[in-house]
C-alpha cells in the first residue's frame, strides 16, 4: 500500500506535468492563430487558380503538356506529410496508417517490385518509414519551424524534373487538412499528372464568353507550374495548422486528465491520512484504558 509520502510525491509530479501541458497548450494556441490565418488566406488563391485551370483544360482538349498527360504507371511516389514533433494526439498515426494501407493495398505490387518511393516531410514520418521501408529517397525534417514558400517550390521543381524524365510516373500526397481546432481530415491527392476536377462552379464559367490572350494553350502552360507550387504550399500550410490544432487539443485533454488525477490522489491521500489519525487515536485510547485498568 502506498504511503502518504509516496502519494504526496505523485501529486507533486503530476502538478509539474500539468504546468508543462498547460504551457504547451498556450504556445500551440498562440501559434495556431497565425497559422490558421495563413492557411485560410492561401485557400482562395489556390481555389481560383484550380478553378481557372480546370475550366481551361475542359475547353482546350488538344493541349500537349507532359504535366497533364496520363501514362502507364511504372514508378509511383508518395509524399508523406507529418509533423516534426509529437504530443499531438493521433495526428501522425492517422497519416502513417493511411500510407501503410496504400503500401499494403493499392500500391502493393509497386512496393514489392521496389517501384514505390516515399518522400517524408516531417521528422515523425521520416523516422517511422526509414526503419520499415527501404525506398525513402526524400527526408525533409525541421521545415515547419521556419516554413517558407521556397521549400515548396524547390520540392516541386525536384519532383517535376523526375516526373518529366520518367523517373516517376505518378505522385500523390497524403496529409492532414485543417477543418477545425478539434478536427482534421486525412486527404490523398494526386499531384502529378495534373487531373482536372470539374466542379459546379467550373460549369458555371462555361456559360461565360472569355477572350484569351495570347491563347488558351500558352495560358495553361504558364499556369501549370504555378498551380503545382500553390498546391504544395497550401498542403504544407494546412498540415501545419492541423498539427497545432491537434497539439492544442491533446494538451488541453492532458491538462484536464492531470487535474482529475490530482483530485483522485488527493482523496486517496486524505483517506489514508484520516485512517492513520483514527488508528493513532484508537491506540492512545486503548493505552489510556489499559493504564486505567492497571
Amino acid at each position: 500500500m502506498a504511503t502518504l509520502r509516496d502519494i504526496k510525491g505523485r501529486i507533486s509530479g503530476i502538478k509539474s506535468t500539468q504546468q508543462i501541458t498547460k504551457a504547451m497548450k498556450m504556445v500551440a494556441a498562440a501559434r495556431l492563430r497565425r497559422a490558421q490565418e495563413n492557411a485560410l488566406n492561401a485557400r482562395p488563391y489556390s481555389k481560383k487558380i484550380t478553378q481557372l485551370l480546370n475550366n481551361l483544360l475542359s475547353i482546350e482538349k488538344n493541349i500537349e503538356n507532359d504535366l497533364i498527360q496520363e501514362r502507364e504507371n511504372k514508378n509511383i511516389a508518395v509524399i508523406v506529410v507529418t509533423s516534426d514533433r509529437g504530443l499531438c494526439g493521433g495526428f501522425n498515426m492517422n497519416i502513417i496508417r493511411t500510407v501503410e494501407d496504400l503500401i499494403r493495398g493499392e500500391y502493393s505490387d509497386f512496393a514489392s517490385q521496389g517501384n514505390l518511393q516515399l518522400y517524408c516531410i516531417g521528422k515523425k514520418g521520416a523516422d517511422y518509414f526509414s526503419k520499415r521501408f527501404t525506398n525513402v529517397p526524400g527526408n525533409y525534417s525541421g521545415i515547419f519551424s521556419h516554413l517558407k514558400f521556397d521549400f515548396a517550390a524547390k520540392l516541386i521543381a525536384d519532383l517535376k524534373f523526375k516526373f518529366l524524365n520518367h523517373e516517376i510516373d505518378k505522385i500523390v500526397v497524403v496529409y492532414n487538412e485543417f477543418k477545425s481546432v478539434v478536427a482534421q481530415n486525412v486527404r490523398i491527392e494526386q499531384l502529378l499528372p495534373i487531373k482536372p476536377e470539374i466542379t459546379d462552379e467550373d460549369n458555371k464559367l462555361d456559360n461565360v464568353e472569355y477572350i484569351y490572350e495570347p491563347d488558351k494553350s500558352a495560358i495553361i502552360n504558364s499556369l501549370l507550374p504555378k498551380y503545382l507550387n500553390t498546391q504544395m504550399w497550401k498542403i504544407l500550410l494546412e498540415s501545419y495548422t492541423a498539427e497545432l490544432g491537434a497539439r492544442m487539443t491533446a494538451m488541453d485533454m492532458a491538462t484536464e486528465n492531470a487535474k482529475e488525477l490530482i483530485r483522485s490522489l488527493q482523496l486517496t491521500y486524505n483517506k489514508i491520512r484520516q485512517a492513520s489519525i483514527t488508528t493513532e487515536i484508537i491506540e492512545i485510547v486503548s493505552g489510556a484504558n489499559s493504564l486505567k485498568d492497571n
